[in-house]
């Protein structure tokens, strides 16, 4: 179940019709009802939410043949919580009296590929109009002709109607939702300056404040829950092994004391939760306010430099939240940063929302070219490695699902949604992570941080959310695959940098052009120091999202066919990146102002 407050959204499903009576809007009932179904059914069928429950579909009542129609599906879809719309006819509609108008809802139309009616000329006229009246619509139309009494959906259609739905329901969970910043600005990261403007204006998120203060008040009055930290106790001294203590004797701490910031790591894992969804556990302690939580879909947590100079830093319980499970068992993973970077938490979010996965965070540390490499350990890069890696490392938030200890039905290394996971793999991931001590240099205040390494052959998506003066919110992507390095190679590579941190070899997938020219590219053009890291080539589903919140793309490897965005993107000109920075331009953020 979401533990977020609201209900979740849904789907509305409007078929339009051709609404002159005595024949023709007759002949044209059952076939145009019949799209709106299998519509329905296949976006049920095959899209759920990161909680696990099915995406639910709303269909008008009756077909939409004019405005008195319209205006009846919009007040059905107001009442049942319908927040995307997707419009589907076989026919000609009379194209602003049967249109949606409603300017915050992610729209498309879906014309039937047919020639007894005239659908793909309905599609037009309406997509015409919605860019006339400013309002970004989504067109779908299949490449191959259908007969009239055809209701498969082609492939190249469901591919579409899936992109958008599952973009539309990205946009619709967010909104009314929060961002949960537990301290504020760390080590002068620009990403970790929450910009509340941003999230509201772009996602409908507010943001919401909390001094990391909070955590050792908590402590202190004991305000968690004692029975859950008793057995988080217990859970994480049976499955999380600690590694080897990289520091220098005479900064190693005794067990006594690591024992003592072991219990402290959990009860910060523990109100965090708390923070972010509240605990009804907390009112029966007396602690109403503390109960309720922010409704956070997302938070992030300070860490450096003050409180990990006086506490244990927060890399296990950005770990364990950011992963599909812990000692309540198998769960929907969190979105939680690191270090407070909420660019990149948003990310992340959008990583998690397309795909119901858990998601990495990563520094974008370093390229490593087959020369170098070749030089410090004498063996050659191979395979897709052969133009050179980029290390993706950090102390934080990377889960422990990109082990890729959990297996596809081909026994395949993958990362799934929770409710695929077996506990085996749940134990093989953790069997596969050690927690080394902190590094004294870094994390005065102690603490562990996860250390293992992602099994390769995996397909990955990179992405970043960057703010630039000027333009506002830029998206970067870059699709590609981890891999599997030999382990003499990767320890002396993994030893040059800090150690103690899980490790992901990644190769993107290069175009020989522009910003995916060469590997060294792709880092050299990386807008900022960390990036948030999804399984599956998801590109295409990101650049769908982006449009819809009006956020351009200015670096991406997905194939222009792949590329799905509103059909007004045309008119802003052939280039299709360029088209994408005015359009956005021109439409401005969904929830906020124009410059």
């Amino acid at each position: 179940m979401s533990r977020l407050i609201g209900r979740l959204p849904k789907i509305g499903i409007r078929p339009v019709i051709d609404g002159r009576e005595r024949g023709v809007r007759e002949s044209l009932e059952v076939q145009c009802m019949d799209m709106a179904k299998a519509a329905a059914k296949l976006i049920s069928e095959n899209l759920r939410f990161p909680s696990g429950e099915q995406v639910e579909c709303v269909i008008a009542d009756t077909t939409i043949g004019g405005v008195a129609d319209a205006a009846a599906c919009a007040d059905k879809f107001s009442r049942e919580g319908v927040e995307v719309s997707i419009t589907v006819t076989p026919c000609w509609c009379y194209g602003t009296e049967v249109m949606d108008t409603d300017p915050l809802m992610p729209k498309a139309v879906w014309g039937f590929n047919g020639t007894e009616r005239p659908g793909a000329v309905y599609l037009a006229a309406a997509l015409a109009g919605y860019s006339q009246k400013g309002l970004p619509a989504f067109g779908i139309y299949g490449k191959e002709v259908q007969d009239s009494g055809d209701m498969s959906i082609p492939k190249d259609v469901e591919e579409k109607l899936l992109r958008f739905a599952k973009a539309g329901m990205a946009v619709a969970q967010m909104k009314g939702k929060s961002y949960l910043s537990i301290g504020y600005s760390s080590m002068g990261i620009a990403g970790s300056m929450v910009d509340v403007n941003f999230l509201q204006d772009y996602f409908g998120l507010r943001a919401e404040f909390v001094e990391s203060v909070e955590l050792l008040r908590r402590m202190d009055e004991g305000i968690y829950d004692k029975d859950e930290f008793k057995k988080a106790l217990a859970w994480t001294k049976k499955n999380c092994v600690e590694g080897k203590d990289y520091n220098s004797e005479e900064a190693q701490k005794s067990a006594e004391v690591k024992d003592q910031e072991w219990e402290k790591v959990i009860k910060m894992t523990l109100i965090c939760k708390d923070l972010m969804n509240g605990n009804p556990k907390l009112k029966e302690l007396g602690f109403g306010e503390e109960a309720k939580g922010r409704n956070a879909i997302m938070g992030g947590f300070q860490g450096q430099r003050q409180w990990t100079d006086y506490q244990p830093n927060a890399d296990f319980t950005e770990s364990i939240l950011n992963s599909s499970f812990d000692w309540n068992g198998i769960r929907q993973a969190y979105t939680f940063a690191t270090e407070n970077d909420c660019l990149n938490a948003v990310s992340m979010l959008f990583g998690h929302l397309l795909t119901n996965k858990a998601q990495l965070f990563s520094d974008v540390r370093t390229y490593w070219s087959p020369e170098s490499v070749e030089r410090v350990t004498g063996k050659k890069l191979s395979g897709i490695a052969e133009n050179g890696i980029i290390h993706l490392i950090n102390s934080g938030s990377t889960t422990l699902d990109a082990t890729a200890q959990q297996s596809d039905a081909d026994g395949n290394p993958t990362m799934k949604p929770f409710w695929d996971i077996t506990e085996e793999e749940v134990q093989k991931c953790l069997d596969n992570t050690k927690w080394p001590a902190a590094i004294w240099e870094y994390f005065r205040g102690g603490g562990f941080s996860s250390q293992f390494k992602t099994k390769g052959s995996m397909p990955m998506t990179m992405c970043r959310i960057n703010l630039v003066k000027g333009i506002g919110p830029v998206l970067q992507i870059a699709e590609g695959w981890s891999i599997e390095l030999p382990e003499d190679v990767h320890s002396v590579l993994d030893e040059r940098t800090n150690p103690t941190w899980p490790t992901t070899w990644f190769v993107p997938r290069l175009t020989g052009k522009g910003s995916f020219k060469d590997v060294y590219s792709v880092m050299a053009k990386w807008g900022a120091n960390h990036g948030a890291i999804s399984h599956g080539h998801i590109g295409a589903d990101l650049i769908s999202l982006a449009a819809m919140l009006r956020i351009p793309v200015n670096m991406h490897n997905v194939a222009d066919e792949d590329v799905f965005r509103p059909s007004a993107w045309s008119a802003f000109g052939e280039d299709l990146e360029g088209a994408d920075y005015r359009a956005c331009t021109n439409y401005g953020p969904i929830y906020g102002f124009k410059n």
